[in-house]
């Protein structure tokens, strides 16, 4: 499913990137060498960041 249609960035990219990266939705766009457009994906992009920083907590957590 693409998360961003202005930049065609789809979910499973901005996550791998969400999880390699840090800072908020907007940082994580800038490091995929791309800015936010018409800015109608950046709830969804938040969310989803927010999904996998509480994942990646919890993966260290249980080690």
């Amino acid at each position: 499913m693409y998360l961003c249609i202005c930049n065609a960035i789809r979910e499973t990219d901005f996550r791998r990137a969400a999880r390699d990266g840090s800072g908020d939705a907007e940082a994580i766009y800038r490091a995929m060498g791309r800015t936010p457009d018409c800015g109608s994906c950046l709830c969804e992009a938040e969310d989803i960041l927010r999904e996998e920083r509480e994942g990646l907590k919890s993966a260290i957590l249980a080690a």
